[in-house]
């Protein structure tokens, strides 16, 4: 690849992912200014986006591991997992339905989210310090989505595409990591009442606990660590399911109990903001 202009490839890849979420309509890949291997640049355009919906008024809530399961990465064809900023209006566990509105190509995964009772910002960042710094845990949809067209990509594309974040569903049901161990939950989703996905905590680097503390890390290394109050999805338990406006997906997690998701069943006409 030709010498990168990083400022002018940044600007780029970020108005074409913009005009993508703006106007709904896949837009494609942004590897061909990127490159397929530069995650900083990638990354860099991730945060050129965080910093206009901040500046448009949403409230980052948390943080989203991704590529945490073989089965994902081999689904979207990347080789390593990587992480996104969670936005205030993202969280659509109080509404009726999941606006499919919102959306352009969304599926959905079953994860452990975690909610921090303390920063993880100083000192050695071990597996005993993560742990100690969860309040509690909750089963978790999250419903991913990509603005470049037939999820045509490679990891610089979903980087910069805030980790092809979309929404994500909370359940209600709370656990201490003293009452249970995150890599022996097993999980079951089910469509519309089919069973489509299934997998447990392993899937997720072993141990969720292990994408926590890779998420904590790496945070910290691009200079926002993660903070008490902030939701960690913690990343995918099995393999991603598809979402058409519609269907309702349930999640059942040994210890977690469930959670579930119905998507509204039409796709709105008109443009919506995306800040």
């Amino acid at each position: 690849m030709a010498v990168v202009n990083r400022e002018a490839a940044v600007t780029e890849a970020a108005g074409r992912l913009e005009r993508a979420a703006r106007d709904r309509r896949p837009c494609a890949p942004v590897r061909d200014v990127l490159g397929s291997t530069d995650i900083a640049l990638a990354y860099a355009v991730q945060q050129r986006l965080v910093d206009g919906r901040t500046g448009r008024g949403a409230r980052v809530v948390g943080r989203k591991i991704g590529l945490t399961s073989a089965s994902v990465q081999r689904q979207v064809g990347v080789d390593r997992p990587d992480f996104g900023v969670l936005f205030d209006d993202m969280d659509v566990s109080g509404l009726s339905a999941v606006p499919s509105e919102r959306l352009l190509q969304p599926r959905a995964e079953a994860e452990i989210a975690f909610v921090l009772a303390a920063d993880l910002a100083d000192g050695e960042l071990s597996l005993g310090l993560v742990r100690s710094a969860v309040g509690y845990a909750v089963a978790a949809l999250e419903i991913v989505d990509s603005r470049v067209a037939d999820w045509d990509i490679v990891i610089t594309d979903t980087v910069a595409d805030n980790a092809s974040s979309g929404l994500f569903v909370l359940g209600r049901d709370r656990l201490t990591l003293e009452e249970f161990e995150p890599r022996d939950v097993t999980m079951r989703l089910d469509a519309d009442g089919v069973p489509a996905s299934e997998g447990n905590g392993s899937a997720c680097l072993g141990d969720p606990l292990e994408a926590l503390l890779w998420l904590a890390r790496t945070a910290r290394e691009f200079g926002d660590p993660l903070r008490a109050g902030q939701v960690v999805l913690s990343g995918a338990l099995g393999p991603l399911v598809p979402t058409p406006p519609g269907i309702t997906v349930r999640a059942e997690m040994s210890s977690l109990g469930s959670v579930t998701a119905t998507f509204s069943p039409k796709e709105s006409k008109e443009p919506e903001d995306q800040g």
